[in-house]
């Protein structure tokens, strides 16, 4: 049995001796080789079961200083695309400090491994760049930028001190990965399918080569764990499996009522006092505000005062 890769970001990956598994992730699916420096910690790393939730992120940071957010969400999270944003924007505003040169920002991958039926259309994995188009002309803006040569030029004797490269924003900005789980049901083989099999059914081929998975098959192996980190997972899953079940009852709950309720005159009224009811268990059982005001209709105010 494998340990699933939302767990593994929140404990085994973060060790220096599993970032082969997160460079191997990182190739496939943004088609780029990294060697990862370190983890670095952010507002939304924690370790500790009580984060049912798992909005939790791997920012992780290559020999050329670019930085890689990978994010798994496995719940509903209302405002998650600001989320996401606030969490690249962070990340980028960390880089400067005050009386910096802006050429010290270094460019941020995000990618966002989705478990919940997120937006609508029909792929399983979005791509997002920046571009500017023309609003008269609808042409794409290049940026051309002054660059020190290579050192492979220099050694060929080239006598330029520096050198001019047209780029696009993109290029420069921040780029947006979403992966969609729920949306894979592809069946042609490839490194990626083979990542998004392990993704959306925990499972690796025994014969696999892909980077990342290679390894993952026995970094992430249940029977390797100590006693202590299989107690440990299990009580994870123990907890993600009690705030799903929280949430169904909570939603069944809510089409109960409007049927008890019927046309009484007091519907409204007795439809309200059970989402308090509802809010109260979910609150209890530490369900994020977000997932419980969409789930009783309630607002944040009214969810504090429950």
């Amino acid at each position: 049995m494998l340990v699933k890769f939302d767990y593994a970001m929140k404990t085994l990956l973060r060790n220096k001796a599993n970032f082969d598994v997160l460079e191997g992730f990182i190739e496939v699916f943004l088609g780029k080789k990294c060697k990862i420096l370190n983890i670095l910690e952010s507002e939304s790393n924690q370790e500790s079961e009580e984060d049912k939730y798992n909005r939790v992120d791997i920012k992780a940071v290559d020999d050329k200083g670019e930085i890689f957010i990978v994010e798994v969400q496995t719940t509903r999270y209302t405002y998650y695309m600001e989320r996401i944003l606030f969490g690249v924007s962070k990340a980028v505003v960390e880089q400067v400090e005050n009386g910096d040169d802006y050429g010290k920002i270094k460019k941020v991958y995000s990618i966002s491994i989705i478990y919940y039926d997120f937006g609508i259309g029909e792929d399983f994995i979005y791509e997002g760049r920046t571009s500017f188009v023309g609003v008269n002309k609808n042409d794409r803006l290049k940026i051309s930028r002054k660059e020190d040569l290579t050192l492979e030029e220099i050694e060929k004797g080239d006598s330029r001190q520096f050198k001019y490269t047209n780029l696009e924003p993109g290029d420069i900005m921040p780029v947006y990965y979403l992966i969609r789980v729920n949306q894979y049901r592809e069946s042609v083989r490839n490194a990626m399918t083979e990542w998004m099999d392990f993704l959306k059914n925990n499972s690796i081929r025994p014969d696999t080569q892909v980077p990342g998975l290679e390894t993952a098959k026995e970094k992430l192996e249940f029977d390797r764990m100590s006693p202590e980190e299989k107690a440990k997972y299990r009580r994870h899953q123990e907890s993600l499996h009690n705030e799903f079940d929280a949430i169904r009852w909570a939603t069944a709950s809510g089409k109960v009522e409007g049927l008890v309720e019927g046309r009484a005159e007091g519907r409204e009224e007795g439809r309200k006092e059970r989402s308090i009811e509802i809010a109260r268990s979910l609150k209890v059982a530490n369900v994020d505000i977000d997932v419980i005001m969409a789930s009783t209709g309630l607002t944040k105010e009214e969810i504090e005062k429950a």
